[in-house]
C-alpha cells in the first residue's frame, strides 16, 4: 500500500533531509577553519591548501554525482542516500587519521565520493512532495543545511582545534553522520516520482519510473531551454565566489587580522551561519510569493541582489581592520543566500519529473566541477603569486577580485528571466 504523503510527513521528510545535508556540510568545510592549523604542521602552500578544498574533492563529488542521480531516478533514493551519507562520514573521519598531505587528499578524496549521492535524490524528493508554485520554500529550507553545517564546523571546529588539534576536530565532527544513517534507514519515506505534478499523478507510477530518459536525452533537454542555460551559467559562476570565499575567510581573518581559530569560528558562525540562513529562508518565501505575481522575479531577485552587494564585499576584503570586515560582509553573506531557494525550485520546474534527480545532479556537476575545482584553488594561486607584492594583504585582494566573477553570474540570472515564464509553459506542455 502506497504511503500517504501528509503535510506532517513532509515536513519531517524535509527536516530529515536537511539534517543529511547539514551533516555534508559540515563534513565537507570542517576543513576550511582548520586550514591554517593544517598548513602550519604539513607546511603547504596556500595552492596545495586550494587543491585540498576544491579540485580533488570537487572533481569526484561532481563527477558521480550523475550517474548516481541516474540510478537514483530508477531506484529507492532512501537506500543511495543512506549508502553516501555513511561513506562520507567515515572518510572525514579517515581525515583526521592522516599523517601526511598524500593520505589528507586520498581521504577528502573519498569524502566527495560519498557527498556525491545526498543531494541530486534529495533534491528530487523534496520537489515531488511540493507543487511547482510552493517549491521555493521547501528547497531554501533544505538549502538551510548549508548554513547549519557552516555554523557547526565553524563554532565546533575552530573551539576543538584551538583545544585539541585539528585531527581530533574532524573526527568529532564526523560521528553524527552514523547516527543520522540509522535513523535515516528507520523512518525516512521516499515519495511517489512526480506525486505533486497534475499530470504524473494520472499516469502510473511504474510508468513515470521506467520513462526516466538517458543522461544525454537530459544534457540536450536542459541546454536548449532558454533560460535553464543561462541558470546553469549564472549559478555556476556564483558559486565559484562561494566556495573560494567560505574556504578562505578563516584564513583571511587569521593571517591578516591576526584573529584565532576560535575567535574567527565564532565570527564566521554568526555572520554565514545565522545571517546566511536567515537570507536563504527570505530567498525561498520571497521568490514564491514574488513569483506568483510573475515568475521572473525568481530569477531578477538573484540578479538584482548581486549587483547590490558587490561593492561591499569589496571593501570588506580590503577592509584595514577585523571589525569593519566582519561589518562590511554581514549584507553581502545574508543577501548573497538569497538565490539557493528560487534556483533550485526553478531548476525542477523547468525539467519533467522523470529528469529532476539527473537533472539536479548535471546542475551540481556544472557548478561543483567549476566551484570547488576554481573558486578555492584560483583563490590560493592568486594569494601565492601575489605574495611578494601585497604581503599577506594577497590573501584578501584575491578575494577582491573574485567577485568580479560573481557579477558576471548575475548578469545571466537577469538574462534567465527574459525568456522564464515561456520556457516553464513549454516544459508544462510537454510533461
Amino acid at each position: 500500500m502506497q504511503e500517504k504523503f501528509t503535510s506532517g510527513l513532509k515536513a519531517y521528510t524535509v527536516g530529515l533531509l536537511t539534517l543529511i545535508y547539514t551533516a555534508n556540510y559540515v563534513d565537507r568545510q570542517i576543513v576550511a577553519i582548520l586550514l591554517p592549523a593544517i598548513k602550519a604542521d604539513m607546511v603547504l602552500t596556500d595552492t596545495q591548501l586550494g587543491m585540498l578544498t576544491g579540485l580533488a574533492f570537487g572533481i569526484f563529488y561532481a563527477t558521480l554525482g550523475i550517474p548516481i542521480a541516474y540510478l537514483a531516478d530508477r531506484v529507492s533514493r532512501k537506500k543511495i542516500i543512506i549508502a553516501s551519507l555513511t561513506l562520507f562520514s567515515a572518510m572525514t573521519y579517515a581525515c583526521g587519521m592522516a599523517q601526511n598531505y598524500l593520505q589528507l587528499l586520498l581521504a577528502r578524496i573519498g569524502v566527495g565520493v560519498g557527498e556525491a549521492g545526498t543531494s541530486p535524490p534529495s533534491h528530487a524528493m523534496i520537489a515531488d512532495m511540493y507543487a511547482p508554485s510552493d517549491r521555493a520554500t521547501p528547497l531554501a529550507v533544505f538549502a538551510l543545511g548549508i548554513n547549519i553545517g557552516l555554523f557547526i564546523a565553524f563554532i565546533a571546529g575552530g573551539w576543538i582545534a584551538d583545544n585539541y588539534g585539528w585531527r581530533t576536530a574532524i573526527q568529532v565532527i564526523a560521528l553524527p553522520g552514523f547516527a543520522l544513517a540509522v535513523i535515516a534507514w528507520l523512518t525516512l519515506k521516499d515519495p511517489p516520482r512526480g506525486m505533486s505534478d497534475t499530470q504524473a499523478q494520472n499516469a502510473a507510477q511504474d510508468t513515470v519510473q521506467n520513462a526516466a530518459p538517458p543522461l544525454m536525452v537530459t544534457v540536450k533537454y536542459m541546454l536548449s531551454t532558454p533560460s535553464l542555460r543561462q541558470l546553469l551559467i549564472g549559478s555556476t559562476l556564483i558559486i565559484i565566489v562561494g566556495y573560494g570565499a567560505v574556504a578562505w575567510l578563516p584564513s583571511y581573518f587569521i593571517r591578516v587580522h591576526g584573529i584565532t581559530a576560535t575567535q574567527v569560528g565564532l565570527i564566521l558562525a554568526l555572520m554565514i551561519g545565522i545571517g546566511g540562513g536567515i537570507g536563504t529562508t527570505l530567498g525561498g518565501i520571497v521568490a514564491d510569493r514574488m513569483g506568483k505575481k510573475d515568475v521572473r522575479w525568481n530569477m531578477w531577485l538573484v540578479g538584482l541582489i548581486g549587483f547590490v552587494t558587490a561593492p561591499l564585499s569589496v571593501m570588506a576584503y580590503l577592509a584595514p581592520t577585523g571589525l569593519s570586515a566582519f561589518l562590511w560582509l554581514i549584507i553581502p553573506t545574508m543577501a548573497g543566500a538569497l538565490y539557493f531557494g528560487p534556483t533550485l525550485a526553478m531548476l525542477h520546474t523547468l525539467v519533467k519529473p522523470e529528469m529532476r534527480s539527473l537533472a539536479s545532479a548535471i546542475m551540481l556537476f556544472i557548478n561543483n566541477i567549476f566551484g570547488l575545482g576554481i573558486g578555492p584553488l584560483a583563490v590560493g594561486m592568486m594569494s601565492d603569486a601575489m605574495g611578494p607584492s601585497y604581503g599577506d594583504r594577497s590573501l584578501g585582494v584575491a578575494l577582491a577580485l573574485m567577485v568580479i566573477v560573481g557579477v558576471w553570474g548575475s548578469v545571466h540570472y537577469m538574462i534567465a528571466g527574459r525568456s522564464l515564464g515561456r520556457d516553464i509553459a513549454v516544459a508544462q506542455a510537454s510533461a
